[in-house]
């Protein structure tokens, strides 16, 4: 397909897309070996979103052991903090704090 004819096909479509050029930009990640659970993928994912894959392990571990909840909110408070220097410094000093104030 020639980049005129996808510019205008681009162009065409306003109102839905189809599935399949959603998917056409997404390039995923580089797959994570031996990952079979489901708390693996998520302590990887958090490992990516705080850029601290030198310690994914910690984040699995973390993932296995710990309450969803609390490794939710501790993620989206990283994530939201712009300025952070080590994401993954502050990820454990808010889940530290988030597990305090349950008690």
């Amino acid at each position: 397909m020639t980049q005129a004819k996808k510019a205008s096909d681009q162009k065409k479509t306003k109102g839905f897309q189809s599935i399949r050029s959603l998917f056409d930009n997404y390039q995923a990640g580089e797959p994570a070996k031996y990952i079979s659970r489901e708390f693996q993928d998520f302590g990887y994912r958090l490992a990516v979103d705080l850029d601290d894959l030198e310690h994914k392990s910690l984040y699995i571990k973390l993932a296995k052991n710990e309450d969803r909840e609390f490794l939710e909110a501790a993620r989206r408070f990283v994530i939201d903090a712009d300025h952070a220097r080590s994401k993954g410094r502050l990820f454990m000093w808010k889940l530290k704090q988030l597990k305090q104030e349950k008690k």
